[in-house]
């Protein structure tokens, strides 16, 4: 039985895409995953699954079963417990960070093609730094002067690499990890 956690993108930010935490537990465990908790109200939910399912068919399941039960489309990207792990252990930003709010992850779905990751720029006059993780599917990003009005956005990064997206800061990325640690 291996941790993970699904991030589902865009819910319950503004008046579209609510989802009650009690419901995307209900849903999660319905699908069979183990010990289900949710993390905010944002979207994230812990849970244990066969590792064999994979994160692309979990991922999967999560989003259709949304579709089905509540009537709602959103993106869900799946993580491993040690896959966060690695998050943590790689931030390129964290030494000598102390202000974790200006430090984000940018979950994809999936990784983006070669040439639009290298094309992939920070728009001009920001001081905002970004850094692909190993895998590919993550992306470490940094805001000095903070992310609240920066035009590097998540929607920018989904334009830019034409996949989709979801963000969650540093600190929720830590809780995360500690919340899928122990696989």
């Amino acid at each position: 039985m291996t941790r993970y956690v699904a991030l589902l993108r865009g819910v319950n930010v503004g008046s579209g895409n609510r989802i009650g935490m009690a419901d995307l537990r209900r849903i999660a465990a319905g699908l069979g995953h183990d010990d289900v908790r949710t993390y905010l109200q944002s979207g994230n939910v812990v849970f244990g699954a066969d590792e064999r399912a994979g994160p692309e068919r979990l991922a999967g399941d999560i989003r259709r079963a949304l579709a089905d039960e509540l009537d709602l489309d959103v993106a869900v990207m799946v993580r491993s417990g040690p896959e966060l792990a690695g998050l943590i252990g790689g931030n390129p930003y964290a030494a000598g960070q102390p202000e974790e709010v200006k430090m984000l992850v940018a979950f994809l779905a999936e990784p983006p093609g070669a040439a639009r990751a290298a094309e992939l720029a920070v728009p001009g006059g920001e001081s905002a730094e970004f850094r692909f993780a190993g895998t590919g599917r993550d992306v470490y990003l940094h805001y000095p002067d903070g992310y609240g009005r920066s035009r590097f956005s998540n929607a920018y990064l989904e334009k830019r690499l034409a996949v989709a997206s979801t963000t969650r800061n540093w600190r929720t990325v830590r809780a995360l990890a500690e919340l899928t640690a122990g696989d």
